[in-house]
Parts: structure tokens; C-alpha cells; sequence
């Protein structure tokens, strides 16, 4: 912060102590207001909103106490430091638990308290950055962020709203790859209560089974050979906050019991603990699998899921809200546009028909990765239909998984291989490189399918 700009607003009755202070931070730079009385204080902070408060406890109207807490009542973040009497601890130790910042004792050295105003400027500046960032991130995930004009979506919208401002402790998503559910479960912790408390996202198919019961729960020293100290656990760092659980659906059963029992008693042992550790949490669960299929085949708890299902909330997929096709589209050309500093006017005429005709496997991650690759590849006013991938053109890779018939040779030829290729490195992304999956939506065996990897370079050599 610049010092020059730094502002301090004193607030005390001995006249010869406000002149000293003024004059003695204003030689270092400091902008200075002060008043003798609390009333007026309180007054002069509403009007000029200081960087920083020096505030005698002992003022003739009103106690320094009840000025402080009509200062965090207007600011909660407002740094205030106490001016005491020689030892009056007690009561500055008072102060510190109603949201002081720091005291100093009459009389003080101007020296030590320069030291303590330029630690207090440090952290008001830091407060500054943590809530212009929580601001940012909360108009990023508003409400408006999930864009649909479709009847499924606007009952969505209203779902959310109000889940976001309950007090609800546990969430379900459910819906299809990209359909947009951690955005869903950032809106709903970024328009609620506990905006200003961690956001901690975990992928339960990232975290090896060895390893997600410690990161989870955190462990005590000693717990296992590795354990060289106390680490604490996502669970507990997210204290006041959301945990959102991608892919719950892959978490395995003894953790799933033990998530139960955390919701149930919002409470948890680490690692190795005996002690538990009580915290307060929302969980957002998401999952695009069927829970009912995954309870049935006893891959998932039956208990759990109900625990879970308390507010259910389904995403629709693309093809089921033709409504908001173009709508996205548009979106994320004008989101495109300013990353990469172009003026995409949208989409050709002939281009629209192909986005409405296509069935959207990918769903809104689909869509927003057609966009920005035509976008970063071409630099025309619109983007036309031979800015866009193979699937999309092609009238008989539309409708996903049926049997091609029909197809039509062009009169200007095709490259035999490169349709191979192409056709090879959708199955391959569609499966998110599973080869086993792959072969099979292809017909082929995974055998057949590594070699014509190998050949068209998806597959290095060694690895052959």
C-alpha cells in the first residue's frame, strides 16, 4: 500500500497526544484524522473509511469498547489498535477477542508504534486483496454464470438459488460429463453464507485408495511409518466452508462409510486420532453415473445415497435443452473474444443448423471446446462449417453409437487414412483415452486398435 495514501484516523481526549500522532505520522507520510470524542469517531470512520484506527479505550462519551464494536459492525475487517492505560491488560486482552488488532500501553514509543502500524498496513493490504479476489470470484460463479433460457434450466436456476442461501448441509449432482456441475457447486458456495470460507474440490478418482483417507481425514504422528508429524486433512481445512466430491460415485466403501458418519455427526477422527474433531461443512456431491444402478449392483451405499439425495439437483444434458445451443455458442465467442482479442460476430447461418442438428455428446464442455478451438484457429468474422471438427460436419457421425449407413463419397475424394485417424482419435477422446473402451465403440480389438495407434502416432514406439 502507498504509504502517501495510508490513512489513520485517531480517536482520543488528550488533545497533546492526537497533536503528537498527527504530527508524527504525517511526517512519514501517513494522512491523519482525529477526534476527541467516540461518537464522533465513529462518525468521522463512516465518512472517511481509514486504513487504520488508533482508539483510546477511556473516552468521554462513550467507551473506546463500544466505539470498537460500532467500527466492526460498519467493517468487520477494519484494523483497529487499542490505546490502554499502563497496565490494563485485561481489558486490551478484552479488545484483541472483540476483533482488535493490536494494543499499546500509555506512554508508548512512537518508535515501536510506527513498527506496529507498518505490520497493520501490511495486513490491511493483504485484507484488501483476499476481498477484492472473494468479490471477483463471486460475480465469476453469480447466478447469471449458468447461461440457459429453457424451461429445465430455468427451474434449475431457481433450485439453485435457493440452496445456495440455505442452510442445507449436503447437495447431489447428478447429471452427464459437462453438463457443468462444478460450476453449479461453485455458484452454490460463492452465493452463499460461506462465501468467504474455503472451497476445496476433490476428484475421488484422482486419489489413489492408499492415499484418500488420510488426505481426506488428515493423520496424527506417528499414524503410519511416513508420518512424521500431524497433517491435517482436506475435511478439516474446509471447516466453515464446501467440500464438493467429483465423481462420488468412485469413492470406495470404507470411505464412503466413514463420509456417512462425518455428515451424520459432523464430526471425524484423523488418521491414527483418538480425539474428534468437530466441523461444520456443506458437501456437494456430484456424479455422472446412476447412484439408483450403483446401490443396486452394491457399489454404493444404499444409506449414503439417501443421506446425499436430501437436495437433488439433476443437470439436463445439451441435446435436452435445444433452447440454449446457440445461446452457449454466443456465450463463449464473446468469452473467447477477450481472451484472445478478436471480433468473432458469431456463427454462420449454415453453421447454427449444424450445432442444432448435432447431439451434443460432450454437452456445454463439448460446445465450449468447438468454440474456442475454431477460435484460435481462424480469423474470420464467422465461424463457418469448415472451421469445425469432422463430427459436427458430417451428417452420419451425428447420432452417436448407431450404425453408419448411407455415406455419401464426396465428388472431390477423401483420404481413406485420415478418416481412420480422425475416427481413431474420437473414440480415444470420447473415452478420455481408455483403449479398452475405445476399441469397442470402434469394433475393433484392442490389439487392432494399439496398433493403428502406433501407426498414426497416438502411441509412442516404446510403448508398442
Amino acid at each position: 500500500m502507498n504509504m502517501a495514501k495510508a490513512k489513520v484516523l485517531v480517536i482520543d481526549d488528550e488533545k497533546l497526544l492526537r497533536w503528537s500522532l498527527e504530527q508524527n505520522l504525517s511526517k512519514d507520510g501517513y494522512s491523519v484524522i482525529t477526534s476527541e470524542k467516540g461518537l464522533e469517531g465513529l462518525s468521522f470512520f463512516k465518512e472517511d473509511s481509514p486504513d487504520i484506527t488508533l482508539l483510546d479505550i477511556h473516552l468521554p462519551d462513550i467507551s473506546g469498547i463500544t466505539v470498537l464494536e460500532g467500527i466492526k459492525e460498519m467493517n468487520k475487517d477494519a484494523i483497529v489498535i487499542m490505546i490502554t492505560a499502563f497496565g490494563d491488560v485485561q481489558t486490551a486482552v478484552k479488545t484483541i477477542k472483540l476483533g482488535a488488532y493490536d494494543f499499546v500501553e500509555k506512554p508508548f514509543n512512537m518508535d515501536k508504534l510506527k513498527i506496529i502500524l507498518d505490520k497493520a498496513l501490511e495486513t490491511c493490504s493483504l485484507r484488501k486483496e483476499v476481498s477484492q479476489f472473494r468479490s471477483q470470484l463471486s460475480s465469476k460463479y453469480g447466478f447469471d454464470s449458468i447461461i440457459g433460457q429453457s424451461p429445465a434450466m430455468k427451474k434449475i436456476f431457481e433450485l439453485i438459488e435457493k440452496v445456495a442461501r440455505s442452510d442445507a448441509s449436503t447437495v447431489l449432482l447428478q447429471g452427464e460429463s459437462g453438463t457443468g456441475k462444478d460450476l453449479v457447486a461453485k455458484v452454490i458456495h460463492y452465493q452463499s453464507a460461506r462465501l468467504e470460507k474455503p472451497f476445496i474440490e476433490i476428484n475421488c478418482t484422482a486419489l489413489p485408495e492408499t492415499l484418500i483417507e488420510s488426505e481426506l481425514f488428515g493423520y496424527e504422528k506417528g499414524a503410519f511409518t511416513d508420518a512424521k508429524s500431524m497433517k491435517k486433512g482436506l475435511f478439516e481445512l474446509a471447516d466453515s466452508g464446501t467440500i464438493y466430491l467429483d465423481e462420488i460415485a468412485d469413492m470406495k466403501l470404507s470411505t464412503q462409510a466413514k463420509l456417512l458418519k462425518v455428515i451424520e455427526n459432523k464430526s471425524f477422527k484423523r488418521v491414527g486420532g483418538i480425539k474428534d474433531i468437530d466441523v461444520d461443512l456443506r458437501i456437494v456431491a456430484a456424479t455422472n453415473k446412476v447412484l439408483e444402478e450403483e446401490v443396486k449392483n452394491s457399489n454404493f451405499r444404499e444409506d449414503l445415497y439417501y443421506r446425499l439425495k436430501v437436495i437433488p439437483i439433476s443437470l439436463p444434458p445439451l441435446r435436452e435443452r435445444k433452447e440454449d445451443i446457440l445461446l452457449l455458442a454466443k456465450y463463449f465467442i464473446d468469452v473467447f473474444n477477450r481472451e484472445f482479442r478478436k471480433s468473432v460476430k458469431g456463427l454462420a447461418r449454415e453453421t447454427e443448423k449444424l450445432f442444432m442438428d448435432y447431439h451434443w455428446p460432450g454437452n456445454v464442455r463439448e460446445i465450449k471446446n468447438v468454440i474456442e478451438r475454431a477460435m484460435i484457429l481462424e480469423n474470420e468474422e464467422l465461424i463457418l462449417p469448415e472451421h469445425l471438427p469432422m463430427e459436427l460436419c458430417d451428417k452420419e457421425l451425428k447420432f452417436g453409437g448407431q450404425k453408419l449407413v448411407d455415406i455419401k463419397l464426396p465428388i472431390s475424394g477423401l483420404d481413406i487414412e485420415e478418416v481412420e485417424k480422425e475416427l481413431i482419435r474420437q473414440a480415444l477422446d470420447n473415452t478420455k483415452g481408455n483403449q479398452t473402451k475405445a476399441a469397442r465403440l470402434l469394433n475393433l480389438t484392442r490389439d487392432t486398435l494399439r496398433y493403428r495407434m502406433l501407426k498414426f502416432g497416438f502411441l509412442p514406439e516404446k510403448e508398442a
